[in-house]
């Protein structure tokens, strides 16, 4: 059965649910959620999405990120989130939130509002297959370097969504 999500105007009213896929194959925008995690040493935790996902399969991204369901808060749809992708559970702070679009391939483009929470931890993950295909942890400066000489193995949001962070919270 596919998710759905929850239709927003850029003030975050709601306008209704729509699934997940239809609302990526129009565009519409909706509600959303990013974790970024860090371990003690500063490093960023990073995912690679599985295979089997019908966008951006196999491109690395943030620790975890999806849209909170009819009802459920932002922090709690994150939390959730964090337990079923990657099996853990930590304390998580929102840090702001944006709206950003952009094209994933495919004919398919999300459109969301994102809040973007910031965490530490770490102890160990248990990763879900059909979520997470590999992970690993990577020092800003490493990810900025990266990211910059190889686009093509990151999604589209994180590419956003990584500059959005650095210049709100001014990381350099």
């Amino acid at each position: 059965m596919e998710e759905n999500v929850v239709l927003v105007t850029p003030d975050d009213d709601e306008l209704g649910l729509m699934g997940k896929l239809q609302a990526h194959q129009y565009g519409l925008l909706h509600r959303a959620f990013s974790v970024f995690l860090f371990n003690d040493e500063g490093k960023m935790l990073l995912q690679q999405r599985a295979s089997c996902k019908y966008h951006s399969p196999n491109q690395w991204t943030n620790a975890c990120c999806s849209h909170p369901r009819e009802g459920e808060t932002y922090q709690n749809a994150a939390l959730r989130r964090l337990q079923e992708e990657l099996g853990i559970h930590c304390d998580i702070e929102e840090k702001f939130h944006f709206i950003y679009k952009a094209d994933v391939g495919n004919q398919l483009i999300e459109h969301e509002l994102d809040h973007v929470f910031i965490g530490t931890y770490n102890g160990e993950l248990n990763l879900n297959p059909e979520e997470v295909a590999a992970v690993r942890w990577i020092s800003l400066e490493d990810l900025e370097k990266e990211v910059k000489e190889q686009p093509q193995h990151f999604t589209e949001w994180f590419k956003i969504i990584l500059n959005e962070y650095n210049h709100r919270l001014e990381i350099k």
